[in-house]
């Protein structure tokens, strides 16, 4: 059961693709019950999880789903519809298509690799600060600071003002009080007021940013509401920083296991592309797709779903499925057919995708070329990992390597 694979075990957590392949191996579509009282059905294997991530009879708006799982749900951040959770991940057509729309404004490959020099320099940057330690954290100290960094550049928040806005944001994503004691209500009400001036300053004076994008419509159809233009930002924030750190993580976690991949991306620098693709394909930062449910009864893969019912697309699984990947267990950085789904699929494919590659290229790049010796400084049962439904990665990654003296 998916229960077995949510907090509370790390080393489930850590290895989940043993019961993803138990499950996809069972055939249908399984009827799951979480902890929080959230139930759905879970897709496992590729061609049917490629499938549902594309069938418009499956909405994203939770409207749509029974009461008593609408109930359960109440609360999360950016998924219920109330407060920030109106967005991207929570639309249909013609309402996501409208939202859409204003922010790949921005998201063109043109200004997407306009910024590949700035986040390559940071990257370098950040790994000064340990280089000549012979050790470091590389979420605290490079994944995270550089995600950051740049997820701030894209939306436009000025350099003297990103950490308020990192504490305020922390603490709304996080249940209970942020890491300085600030409640999420008043944290919530700070950084709302703070984005509000942000947008009418870039109505006055628009920048190269996704909020300029965004508060530049013209079109009274297309313009944002105040909420949405919030829960938009939010998503942004919290989907392109969460998910992006997890790339570099587990993406780094894998090669420390696998040192010959490791070895091979050092002696051919220029797999680097492939490398980060069979990494995503390998350990999805994203494991289960955000929920769709049933706008009717329909078909999948051997199961039939009744009307309203919440469908859970496990990425990580599919990612694994003998039957699309050859070997699918073991990472191999120059593996050429590699139409993994840790992006997702169809209208609702990552908007924020370029970007991911982008970063994941640079950081992963620096780490094989500039980090000699690299080793996990802890066994690997001792770390600890996200529990987290959709996004995955570890909490903390503690490496030694070769100071540069």
């Amino acid at each position: 059961m998916l229960e077995e694979m949510l907090p509370g075990d790390d080393r489930v957590l850590a290895d989940p693709y043993p019961a993803y392949a138990r499950l996809r191996e069972s055939g249908v579509p399984h009827r799951v019950t979480l902890h929080s009282g959230l139930y759905g059905w879970l897709v496992t294997r590729y061609d049917d999880a490629r499938a549902a991530l594309a069938d418009p009879r499956l909405s994203k708006d939770p409207r749509h789903a029974p009461p008593d799982w609408q109930e359960a749900g109440r609360g999360r951040p950016l998924e219920d519809r109330s407060g920030l959770g109106t967005h991207l991940l929570t639309t249909d057509p013609p309402e996501h298509t409208r939202l859409r729309r204003l922010v790949t404004r921005y998201f063109t490959p043109g200004r997407l690799a306009a910024l590949r020099p700035r986040i390559e320099e940071r990257a370098g940057a950040l790994i000064d600060r340990f280089a000549g330690r012979a050790g470091a954290e590389l979420i605290g100290e490079f994944a995270s600071p550089l995600q950051f960094a740049t997820i701030c550049d894209v939306l436009g928040v000025p350099a003297a003002d990103r950490t308020d806005f990192q504490r305020w944001t922390t603490a709304v994503v996080t249940s209970g009080e942020g890491r300085d004691g600030e409640a999420r209500p008043e944290a919530l009400r700070r950084l709302g007021a703070y984005v509000g001036a942000l947008a009418a300053a870039k109505r006055r004076e628009p920048g190269d940013d996704v909020i300029s994008a965004i508060t530049g419509a013209v079109d009274e159809e297309e313009r944002l509401s105040e909420n949405e233009m919030l829960s938009m930002i939010f998503l942004l924030l919290v989907a392109g920083y969460e998910t992006t750190v997890g790339l570099v993580g587990l993406g780094t976690y894998t090669l420390l296991r696998h040192r010959g991949q490791l070895a091979r991306l050092r002696s051919q620098p220029e797999l680097i592309d492939r490398a980060v693709e069979e990494l995503l394909r390998y350990d999805s930062p994203v494991e289960l797709a955000t929920w769709r449910f049933a706008l009717e009864p329909l078909e999948i893969g051997g199961a039939v779903v009744p009307a309203g019912e919440p469908i859970l697309v496990a990425l990580g699984a599919a990612n694994r499925d003998p039957r699309r990947f050859p070997g699918p267990d073991r990472p191999d950085l120059a593996r050429e057919d590699n139409a993994h789904l840790s992006f997702g699929h169809g209208p609702h494919y990552c908007l924020g995708a370029m970007l991911a590659r982008i970063v994941g290229r640079a950081a992963l790049g620096a780490v094989a070329r500039r980090l000699s010796g690299l080793a996990l400084a802890v066994p690997p049962e001792t770390l600890r990992w996200r529990a987290s439904l959709t996004v995955r990665g570890p909490q903390r990654l503690p490496v030694t390597f070769d100071a540069v003296t």
